[in-house]
């Protein structure tokens, strides 16, 4: 039947005729939507359900979509956001390779920083979608591999120098063939990497989330014939374009800057700026990183894919939630970033760390995205993920290799305090139960706790941090921490306070005083030490002493913050003999604050 074509009025959401009309049906459109979530959603169920990994089914650090034949994602799970606006240009270098050379059956992998992947650990994996013998589109599914080779345990250490020097560098290259696997490929991986059944099984595990797509894709391209999924496919693509235009078109015109930095690189103390310029100019974007730091010897370098993903995401942060995960959303957004700094780097910088590169520039992002909608935008939360790698033997000499990422905190929000131990924002990923850890590895976790008085003071109050505690219980080990917001706290916004600075502690098993570690550690521990980490919490929204003193009673009651941090921060005497107020005090506080 006749129907018309829909975009968006106001930027709100609402709906309303386009200038033309065509005979696409609204509720088809949204059923199709919601089938193409279904798939990847159900691409990312297999995955947790077959993968060997922690890292992968435990702290779900992998992503699934699916791509048209020309590349373009169609849509996403609910998975890993950061990982997915890397995907057009990962897409692009396969399809560059082996445009005339794909069948029913194959699989194409790559892990290169410097042909459209992110940092070596993160395996691609594209499978062609044939209908009819006709290329229809491509399932994805990237992982998070426990170990990929390199000189260091988890492949992931922030201090090497070169890529070289982080692990197996794949191309684009068939995996697998009409269906047949490349058994000389996985015998070269397999002879690259510690724990070599484990990520055979997380490949597997993707490959077989990528036939669940190809099925899935297949069937509904033959419900409502191929001509015409492709019409509501297109029309998917260019209403995301027009709901996020739309938005963008409701923003202030002009340019928004913020500055925010990693507190250094490992081997010197200079703090690294990560600077953004936001142009608002009607209904597009154009996002300038010019004034960010050269890159950096450490492995904390940002290819551009992973920055430009990173920028895509922040920005999708502040639509509003029916717009499609799709790369239509990315059309109304440019990025610069100038080529040789830390979010645009050149061979052979390492990048194994770039995550922690990618966590700031979401920070920079929101901090300038603040002035421009400063009611949608939280305070800084924890900075992103704290990775502690702990590899090394058995005493019978069976390898083991943890790759434990701590999720946080949330800053405070315009109308809501911040959220404790929750998963950073551009991440949707999970810290590993504790049973699981010291079930698979020698190691016992001490403590697993939220650490008091780390929260970002303000009229809302930004999330807790998280603490734990890892007493090793091998002869030896290898350890890498990468953390960072020592010197550079979580920010406020709108007159909050910043959150307390993370902490890495290292207690020797054979006694002797605590040391205080830097941010960045790679060394070697014994059996019994024990290793603490404490993250930051958020930062805090709005003015701490308009914070209600019955909520600010509420938290020391929880143990969330001390009586000390209530009176200094919030102006609030809190009789702890009685939990109450004391109300005559707090009024003086405050008071005195005022004048």
């Amino acid at each position: 039947r006749q129907s018309r074509h829909y975009a968006v009025k106001g930027g709100k959401g609402a709906l309303m005729p386009a200038s033309h009309s065509s005979t696409l049906d609204p509720i088809t459109l949204a059923v199709i939507k919601s089938a193409l979530d279904s798939i990847v959603d159900e691409m990312a169920f297999s995955v947790i359900t077959t993968a060997r990994s922690e890292i992968v089914k435990d702290v779900m650090d992998f992503s699934t979509c699916i791509c048209g034949a020309d590349g373009q994602m169609l849509a996403q799970a609910k998975t890993v956001a950061l990982h997915l606006g890397a995907v057009p240009v990962a897409m692009s270098h396969v399809l560059q390779r082996y445009g005339n050379d794909l069948a029913p059956g194959d699989a194409i992998v790559l892990n290169d920083p410097y042909e459209g992947g992110m940092h070596l650990p993160d395996l691609f994996m594209f499978k062609p979608i044939f209908l009819d013998d006709t290329l229809e589109g491509f399932a994805v599914a990237i992982c998070h591999h426990t170990d990929v080779g390199g000189r260091v345990p988890g492949s992931n250490a922030s201090d090497s120098t070169e890529i070289f020097q982080e692990g197996i560098r794949i191309p684009a290259v068939k995996l697998y063939e009409r269906g047949r696997p490349n058994d000389m490929l996985f015998r070269l991986i397999e002879k690259n990497v510690r724990v070599p059944d484990i990520v055979r099984g997380d490949i597997e595990a993707q490959y077989a989330a990528c036939r669940v797509g190809e099925r899935e894709l297949s069937k509904l391209l033959r419900l409502y014939g191929r001509d015409t999924a492709h019409g509501y496919l297109s029309e998917l693509m260019d209403y995301a374009e027009r709901l996020t235009r739309g938005e963008i078109s409701e923003w202030p015109d002009g340019t928004y800057r913020f500055t925010d930095h990693i507190d250094d690189d490992g081997f010197s103390d200079r703090p690294i700026p990560i600077s953004v310029a936001i142009t608002v100019e009607g209904d597009r974007l154009v996002i300038d990183y010019a004034g960010s730091s050269p890159q950096v010897n450490a492995a904390l370098n940002s290819t551009l894919s992973y920055t430009q993903s990173c920028s895509y995401l922040s920005v999708r942060c502040m639509l509003e939630a029916d717009v499609p995960n799709n790369a239509g959303v990315f059309r109304a957004m440019e990025v610069r970033a100038p080529e040789g700094s830390i979010v645009n780097p050149t061979m052979p910088a390492a990048c194994a760390a770039r995550a922690l590169t990618g966590y700031r520039v979401v920070d920079t992002m929101f901090g300038a995205l603040a002035q421009i909608v400063p009611d949608r935008v939280p305070a800084a939360g924890e900075g992103g993920n704290t990775v502690v790698c702990i590899g090394g033997y058995r005493a019978d000499r069976s390898p083991f290799i943890i790759v434990d990422m701590l999720c946080g905190a949330w800053g405070g929000r315009a109308d809501k305090d911040g959220i404790d131990a929750v998963t950073n924002p551009s991440q949707n990923m999970s810290n590993t139960p504790v049973e699981v850890m010291e079930a698979e590895h020698p190691v016992r976790i001490e403590a697993y706790e939220l650490v008091a008085d780390s929260c970002g003071p303000g009229e809302f109050r930004g999330g807790l941090g998280i603490g734990r505690e890892y007493r090793l219980l091998a002869p030896e080990a290898g350890l890498q921490l990468r953390a960072d917001r020592m010197r550079f706290r979580p920010y406020g916004l709108d007159g909050g306070g910043p959150a307390r600075a993370s902490r890495n502690l290292m207690t020797p098993g054979g006694g002797g005083d605590t040391e205080t570690l830097p941010s960045k550690v790679t060394r070697r521990i014994v059996q019994d030490d024990v290793i603490r980490h404490e993250q930051p919490g958020g930062g805090g929204f709005g003015d701490p002493f308009k914070r209600d003193p019955e909520r600010v009673l509420q938290d020391v009651l929880d143990d969330k913050i001390t009586v000390e941090f209530a009176a200094r921060e919030h102006g609030v005497v809190v009789d702890l003999a009685d939990s109450s107020l004391d109300i005559a005090a707090t009024a003086a506080l405050r008071q005195n604050r005022r004048r």
